[in-house]
């Protein structure tokens, strides 16, 4: 018994005629409406969150420049002068300048910090078989878990008898170790995706393990370093609970202390314009990161998770 086959169609050379049978039949009305509203509607919630995320910050800079009359009479109209003695007067008068370089001081240096010793420990962890190496890895991703409100005691007591307590180092100390186990966690997924056979190439040609890492696989890591540093930025640089519980001399106060303590005493002065002032230079720096390194951190986020 013979089957007949029917032939596959042969697309059409270049030059020669379409035909109704070469063109790709249309999706159906209804699937194209589904698709439409669908975008109509993610279109609009991410209209609505953008408003409900940029309002706020265009509302405080824009009141930063009132003065405080015009803050409570007119507070959603744009001001009529711009009152920049707002912004010395909160830079000056209120310690902004010396929270603002306390704030650098301790997150510069708990910054550089988390990122060396974090790629580190990721790239050991990523790339070495070892009894334990799994056992390493989850303690780290149990450090993500724990809660901090539960180390604030014993690590007072800690800190105060190694005599690092109301000091600036000591603080980096606590920043580093509070952030290591996420960049740990983000940084060992993403030195995974990382070809092995350049750092075989490179023990090859003699190079070392710690010649390898520094001068061929951080660098091939760039975008994820870069991710995970805006992400720890953001968190060390808006961190409360730790610099309140740890460092309490006026002198080395950081920015969020220092806001704090800018809206009590403005509460009885009634300077709102300078608290505001304030808030955005507290602000400002985030947001230039982020702005700066967006399209790295998509970059990282992407990289990490695809293999």
């Amino acid at each position: 018994m013979k089957t007949t086959q029917t032939p596959a169609p042969v697309p059409a050379e270049s030059g020669a005629p379409v035909t109704k049978e070469d063109i790709p039949p249309a999706p159906p009305p209804k699937a194209r409406k589904e698709g439409t509203v669908l975008n109509v509607f993610s279109h609009g919630v991410l209209v609505i969150w953008a408003i409900m995320v940029v309002m706020p910050l265009l509302w405080a800079v824009m009141t930063s420049f009132k003065d405080d009359r015009s803050i409570f009479s007119s507070p959603w109209s744009l001001p009529d002068t711009l009152h920049f003695d707002n912004w010395s007067r909160a830079w000056t008068q209120a310690n902004m300048s010396d929270y603002f370089l306390n704030t650098v001081l301790v997150v510069g240096g708990s910054l550089v910090g988390t990122l060396v010793l974090g790629s580190m420990a990721a790239y050991v962890l990523a790339r070495f078989d070892f009894p334990g190496n799994r056992f390493i890895y989850f303690l780290f991703i149990g450090g993500m878990s724990f809660p901090i409100m539960l180390a604030l005691v014993p690590l007072f007591y800690v800190v105060n008898n190694m005599g690092l307590l109301n000091t600036i180092h000591g603080l980096i100390l606590v920043y580093i170790a509070y952030s290591l186990p996420f960049t740990v966690f983000f940084l060992t997924a993403f030195f995974r995706t990382l070809p092995t056979s350049i750092a075989e190439a490179a023990f090859v040609d003699g190079a070392s393990h710690s010649r390898t890492f520094f001068q061929i696989m951080l660098p091939m890591a760039k975008p994820g370093l870069i991710s995970v540093g805006i992400f720890n930025f953001l968190g060390q640089w808006n961190q409360y609970m730790l610099p309140t519980v740890l460092n309490t001399d006026p002198d080395k106060r950081v920015l969020t202390q220092g806001l704090v303590q800018l809206a009590v005493s403005q509460g009885y002065k009634g300077d709102w314009s300078g608290l505001f002032a304030g808030l955005v230079m507290a602000m400002l720096p985030v947001l230039a990161a982020y702005i700066v390194f967006q399209r790295q951190v998509v970059q990282g986020l992407t990289a990490g998770a695809l293999k």
